[in-house]
């Protein structure tokens, strides 16, 4: 089955453009006009990338991804005429894997999404993928004990590893610092233990752009923590 490709401008001239470069490639091309409307069509449809472009009405690329990326792990690339650094890093840091700028060629195009359908197929084919845990940009690797955020590898110790894979494994649950204690440590806590607070604090300090306002590891106050 030729792989799918969901492309994403409020431009037709552009869609088709990209289409037709796309399908005489071999791809199959499904278009989308904003992003409500790529939304909506994930709901029922089934893509293994999406184009994106970031300047759009209705819902705009960024607010797109973000969505996006609640829920699905497909390569996104951005596509925008907006080629200035900081515009780039925006696109990145909320999920997108590629960044193209307008004007472009058939070829960088065709490149591009090759290099990132690759990337992504030999990721969830590979045997370990089903003990690697990926949140956003978050990847933890149970198998080797690796951490990566942002591209960047982290070291972590031995209970900052254990921390973490059991927040992550459960996210959404909330872990108060009890039950987190028994589960990492299998043991009895006590009250006057300070461990897993001391650990939460290094684990954001090396995981989180901003510890102060940390995107991956919340608090919730009174209760416990939770990813």
């Amino acid at each position: 089955m030729n792989d799918r490709i969901l492309v994403v401008d409020d431009d037709r001239s552009i869609r088709n453009l990209i289409k037709v470069y796309l399908e005489n490639d071999g791809y199959e091309v499904c278009n989308a006009c904003n992003g409500q409307e790529a939304l909506d069509s994930l709901v029922s449809n089934e893509y293994d990338l999406i184009i994106l472009d970031v300047m759009m009405p209705i819902l705009d690329g960024v607010a797109t991804c973000i969505k996006i990326r609640e829920t699905y792990t497909m390569p996104i690339i951005f596509l925008s005429a907006k080629g200035e650094e900081i515009n780039k890093i925006q696109g990145l840091t909320v999920g997108a894997d590629d960044y193209i700028t307008k004007p472009f060629g058939s070829m960088e195009l065709l490149a591009r999404v090759k290099a990132q359908l690759r990337r992504y197929k030999k990721f969830n084919n590979n045997p370990v993928s089903k003990n690697i845990i990926e949140i956003e940009d978050l990847i933890i690797n149970t198998d080797t004990h690796e951490v990566t955020v942002r591209e960047k590898k982290v070291k972590l110790t031995p209970k900052e590893f254990d921390i973490l894979e059991c927040l992550a494994r459960n996210k959404g649950m909330v872990f108060t610092v009890e039950k987190l204690y028994e589960t990492v440590w299998k043991g009895g806590f006590v009250v006057s233990d300070t461990s897993i607070v001391v650990h939460i604090t290094n684990l954001r300090q090396k995981i989180e752009m901003d510890p102060k306002s940390p995107q991956y590891i919340k608090t919730v106050w009174g209760v416990g923590y939770k990813i």
